[in-house]
C-alpha cells in the first residue's frame, strides 16, 4: 500500500490477487451486506471495460481487526469452503463489482444471477469470441457472450449459428473463449492449438488475442482504499452508508445489523423468523424489516423514560421516545432481545383490533407507519379492553382521517407512543395531540380524487365498518372483504355518464361519488346512468326496498340515484359521510357546504 493519509492507506493491488484472497476466505463481507444481485448487461459491461484496460472503479476494505467492533463475516458468494478462515478484510464498497468477478473468472462454475426485479435466479457462462474481440469495428461488449447453464445459447445469433459451448472441443470450434479459464490461460491456450493441429492462423490469432485482452486481466490494477481497525463503529456504519447510496439506499436495519453483529447477534435472521410469523397475517403483508425496528425502537425508548421517571431524572433530562435513524442504531442488542417478541405480539394484536374497524389488508391501511404506532401501543398496554377500545378507535381514525402520517411521520409515531398509552391506561386526562389537533374540514371529501389515498381508505373502511352491502351479492363488504373477492373504488355516478352530462371531472371523482363495490358489482353497472342500472338490478330479482337499503348502507340517499339528480346526491351524501368521519373520530368536521356549479344540461335532464 502508498503511504498513510489519515485512517486509511490507497493500493492498487493486481486483479487476480484480490480474488485468490477471496477465494481463500481472506477478504470476505461484513453481515450488513446485502446478497449479491447484478444482471446480465452490468457483467458484460464489467468484462467489457477490464478487457480494454478502463477503470472500474475503486474498492473500500476494512481491516478486520479492531478493539471496537465485531463485524460478523460471511463468505463471498461463490466461494465455497468447508472451513471459514477468519478474514483478514471486510469488503465495505465494491462487493457487486468483486462478486461478479470472482465468478466470472475465478470460481470454476456458472454465475449466479438474482434479478432485482423478480428475484428469479439463473445461472450464466461468460465467453469472449476472439474474432470480435480484436475488431477494433465491434463493440467490445458485444464481444462477450453469455450462456445458460448447459453453455447453450437459447436462440441464434446474429450471424444465424446457433451458439453450444457445452464441449470444451465446440468452444474451440467456434472460437469463444470462457472467461473462467482466464487466468488458467496457458492450458486453455495448449488445448486451442492443439486442437485446430497448430494451423499458423490460429496460432497467430490466440497470439494476438492473449496480448491484446488476456494480458490486461492478468496485470490489471483495481484501486483499494484500505480502512484502518483503528476507526470507530460509527465511523464505520458512517462510511458504509456512504458509499452505498448509489445504487440500492442503505437502509438503517442495514446497519443495526452490522451494530449488533459486534454482540455476536444476527439481525437478519432473527428478522427472518419473526417475519414469516407475521406474514401469517394478510394485514402483515406489507410489515417491512425497518418497520419492525422502529417498533422495537418506540417500545424501547418509552420503556427508557418510563424508567428514567421513575427513578426522578429531571424533565430537561429525560430520554426521548423516538424511533429515527439515531435512536435505531443506539438501540442495544438486550432491548432488542426484551422488547422484539412483545413487539410480534403488538402486531399481531393491531391485527385483532382492525379486523373490528374493517381493515383487514394491507392494502387498507390509511398509513404504513401508523400500523407501527398503533403495534407499539399494543405492546405496551395488551389488548385493549372494553372502556379503553373507544379511546383507542378514536385515535385510530383522528390519525387516519388527517393529514398527520403524511409528513415527518416518525415525529408523529414518536408523539403518539409518549402520549397514548398513558392516556389509554388512566394516567393521564389529556387526550393526545393526535386527538386534540385533528380537524376533519369538508373540503377534504371534494378535494380527494385519488382512490388509494388516505382519505378514500378511511371513508372506505368506515363505510365497510358501518355496513356497508354489495350491491349484487348482496353481502356486507366486509365479508366480501375478510374473504378476499376483490374490492373496487366504484363511481355511484358512472364516469361515462357523467362525461354525458359534461359533469366536471372533479366533481365526479372526487370522493363523494366514490364508494367501494365488489368486482361484479362494477361491472353490473357499466357507464349507465344510475336509474337505469338501478332498475337493470331490480329487473334482475332485487327488490326495490332492499336496494334502497342497500344504498343506504352506503350513506346515499336513494333517491337522488333514482332521479339522476347529481347536485341533490353531492348535497346529502357530502353531509352523510361528514356524520360518519366525525362520530369516528368524535369531533366535529369544519368548512363550508358543498360547492356545486351543474351543467344546464344536467340540470334539464333532471
Amino acid at each position: 500500500m502508498d503511504g498513510m493519509l489519515s485512517n486509511f492507506d490507497i493500493g492498487k493491488p493486481v486483479l487476480a490477487d484480490l480474488l485468490l484472497q477471496i477465494h481463500l476466505g481472506k477478504i470476505q463481507l461484513p453481515d450488513l451486506q446485502r446478497s449479491f444481485c447484478w444482471l446480465d448487461d452490468l457483467i458484460i459491461r464489467l468484462l467489457a471495460s477490464i478487457s480494454k484496460g478502463w477503470t472500474i472503479g475503486a474498492i473500500m476494505l476494512l481491516e478486520n481487526n479492531s478493539p471496537h467492533w465485531v463485524f460478523r463475516p460471511r463468505l463471498v458468494e461463490g466461494v465455497q469452503l468447508e472451513n471459514s478462515p477468519i478474514p483478514t478484510y471486510l469488503i465495505l464498497d465494491g462487493q457487486q463489482r468483486l462478486t461478479a468477478l470472482y465468478m466470472a473468472l475465478f470460481s470454476n462454475r456458472p454465475v449466479q444471477l438474482r434479478s432485482k426485479r423478480n428475484y428469479k435466479h439463473s445461472n450464466r457462462w461468460y465467453y469472449i469470441d476472439i474474432e470480435k474481440a480484436l475488431d477494433p469495428q465491434i463493440r467490445r461488449e458485444q464481444a462477450i457472450v453469455s450462456l445458460n447453464e448447459n453453455r447453450i445459447r437459447v436462440g441464434f445469433n446474429s450471424e444465424g449459428k446457433k451458439i453450444d459451448c457445452s464441449t470444451p472441443e465446440k468452444e474451440y470450434e467456434q472460437g469463444l473463449f470462457p472467461t473462467i479459464s482466464t487466468f488458467q490461460f496457458s492450458k486453455w491456450r495448449q488445448e486451442y492449438c492443439r486442437y485446430w493441429n497448430y494451423a499458423p492462423d490460429k496460432l497467430e490469432l490466440i497470439d494476438q488475442f492473449e496480448q491484446e485482452i488476456i494480458k490486461r486481466f492478468e496485470h490489471y490494477q483495481l484501486p483499494v482504499i484500505e480502512l484502518m481497525a483503528s476507526l470507530p463503529r460509527p465511523a464505520v456504519c458512517q462510511m458504509f452508508e456512504n458509499v452505498n447510496t448509489q445504487n440500492s439506499v442503505l437502509t438503517f436495519f442495514d446497519l443495526a445489523t452490522a451494530c449488533f453483529a459486534a454482540d455476536n447477534f444476527s439481525l437478519r435472521e432473527d428478522w427472518a423468523e419473526k417475519e414469516q410469523q407475521l406474514k401469517k397475517h394478510r394485514l402483515l403483508h406489507s410489515v417491512r424489516e425497518t418497520d419492525f425496528l422502529s417498533c422495537v425502537t418506540l417500545v424501547a425508548t418509552y420503556y427508557r423514560r418510563q424508567h428514567a421517571v421513575k427513578t426522578s431524572t429531571p424533565s430537561p433530562k429525560l430520554p426521548a421516545v423516538a424511533c429515527g435513524r439515531d435512536e435505531v442504531l443506539n438501540l442495544s442488542v438486550e432491548e432488542y432481545k426484551t422488547f422484539a417478541p412483545r413487539v410480534v405480539v403488538g402486531y399481531e394484536e393491531a391485527v385483532r383490533f382492525l379486523h373490528g374497524q374493517r381493515i383487514v389488508t394491507a392494502e387498507d391501511l390509511p398509513y404504513q407507519i401508523q400500523l407501527v404506532a398503533l403495534a407499539a401501543v399494543l405492546a405496551v398496554i395488551g389488548y385493549p379492553q372494553e372502556q379503553v377500545r373507544s379511546k383507542l378507535e378514536q385515535w385510530f381514525w383522528c390519525g387516519a382521517c388527517t393529514a398527520f402520517y403524511t409528513s415527518w411521520h416518525e415525529a408523529r409515531a414518536s408523539r403518539d407512543m409518549l402520549e397514548v398509552p398513558g392516556w389509554l391506561m388512566g394516567n393521564s386526562s389529556v387526550a393526545p395531540s393526535t386527538v386534540r389537533e385533528a380537524l376533519f374540514d369538508r373540503s377534504f371529501l371534494q378535494r380527494t380524487q385519488r382512490r388509494h389515498g388516505s382519505v378514500y381508505k378511511s371513508v372506505s373502511a368506515l363505510l365497510r365498518k358501518n355496513g356497508a352491502i354489495d350491491l349484487a351479492t348482496g353481502e356486507a363488504l366486509s365479508d366480501v372483504n375478510f374473504f378476499n373477492d376483490p374490492i373496487e373504488c366504484h363511481h355511484l355516478f358512472p364516469t361515462a355518464y357523467a362525461k354525458r352530462q359534461a359533469i366536471p371531472a372533479s366533481q365526479y371523482n372526487c370522493l363523494v361519488n366514490l364508494t367501494p363495490l365488489s368486482q361484479l358489482s362494477n361491472k353490473k353497472i357499466g357507464g349507465k346512468a344510475p336509474n337505469e342500472y338501478l332498475q337493470a338490478l331490480v329487473d334482475q330479482g332485487i327488490s326495490r326496498s332492499r336496494l334502497d337499503s342497500i344504498l343506504r348502507s352506503h350513506l346515499v340517499e336513494p333517491e337522488t340515484l333514482w332521479q339522476n339528480d347529481f347536485e341533490m346526491f353531492l348535497i346529502s351524501r357530502t353531509e352523510n359521510l361528514l356524520k360518519l368521519v366525525s362520530e369516528a373520530m368524535g369531533k366535529t368536521a369544519i368548512g363550508r357546504a358543498f360547492e356545486i356549479e351543474l351543467p344546464a344540461l344536467l340540470v334539464s335532464y333532471r
